[in-house]
């Protein structure tokens, strides 16, 4: 099968085009012939070996945590799908290729493309786990760094649906999208603090930082400490004494999943993607890795 890897450590030019055989799913696995695969900002930091401590990885390896596609093959004791069925959720072998593994899926709705339903698994996944952990409930404020991208795009609707006021900082390009979503939006950057406390007199209860770019300093000035701060992008975090929020597969919820991909199909959920052939993935992680990514980056596969 065609599939995208790297076999070094580097910059986006160690990704490269490779025939590899087609994996086996064993034992409560499925494999699934993948449509399109998600883009994270995490597959650009293992692919350039700064978090080899936390992801180690053996080479030659495929980049990609998530995917759509078509179960193609079933492993040993898989009951709840059957060949043919088109589905969603993250893989277990990288999804930058025509097949890939999984154990953890959802159906995917008739009426949402396979570039719109693989911006669900991950971003999804992520944003949910935040918000539980800082506990956003309704008449809350949060704060969100970056709130422009993927999970940021998914992390404004699910506070907002729970009651709460998001204040989301974005470039000036992404202004309007954010509003869009239903947060109030602010520029990032020099005077922060001032203009959030101009549209929060109150306060922010809350603060996610997807930004990773030196927010938190001004996050804990806001807070007034680092209570109830939880970055996904700063790994910088426990210098500072702030939660740094890595999931782990035990916590993914296929049930969670099929709920949100039916809000997508019915446009309950918005998601907004920027695809790339699987050829031009290296492009497409060059776009990643600069930052500044409105919604999701996918990859489609022939």
């Amino acid at each position: 099968m065609k599939a995208i890897l790297f076999d070094r450590f580097g910059g986006t030019e160690v990704l490269h085009e490779a025939d590899i055989e087609v994996p086996q799913p064993g034992p409560g696995q499925i494999r699934v012939r993948v449509r399109a695969a998600g883009l994270n900002a995490l597959d650009g930091k293992i692919r350039s070996g700064a978090l080899e401590a936390m992801f180690p990885t053996p080479f030659p390896s495929v980049p990609g945590g998530e995917l759509a596609g078509v179960v193609d093959a079933l492993g040993e004791g898989v009951r709840d799908v059957k060949v043919g069925d088109e589905v969603l959720g993250w893989s277990d072998t990288g999804s930058y290729a025509q097949y890939a593994l999984a154990t953890t899926v959802a159906p995917k709705p008739a009426g949402l493309d396979w570039q719109h339903a693989v911006a669900l698994p991950v971003a999804s996944d992520t944003a949910e786990r935040v918000l539980n952990l800082l506990g956003v409930a309704a008449g809350e404020t949060v704060l969100m760094h970056g709130a422009a991208g993927a999970v940021g795009t998914l992390a404004v609707q699910l506070a907002a649906a729970r009651g709460a006021r998001v204040i989301g900082t974005a470039g000036t390009a992404n202004q309007d999208y954010l509003a869009s979503l239903g947060a109030t939006a602010t520029l990032y950057g020099e005077g922060l603090v001032e203009r959030v406390r101009a549209l929060a007199p109150d306060g922010v209860d809350a603060v996610f930082d997807l930004a990773g770019k030196g927010a938190l300093e001004d996050s804990i000035t806001l807070r007034g400490g680092t209570e109830r701060i939880v970055t996904i992008a700063d790994l910088g975090a426990h210098q500072l004494g702030i939660t740094f929020a890595s999931g782990s597969p035990q916590e993914r919820s296929a049930t969670r999943l099929a709920a949100l991909a039916q809000d997508a199909a019915t446009g309950k959920l918005v998601t907004t993607v920027t695809a790339y052939p699987l050829d031009q993935a290296a492009t497409a992680q060059q776009v990643s890795d600069a930052g500044h990514v409105r919604g999701k980056l996918v990859l489609t596969v022939d």
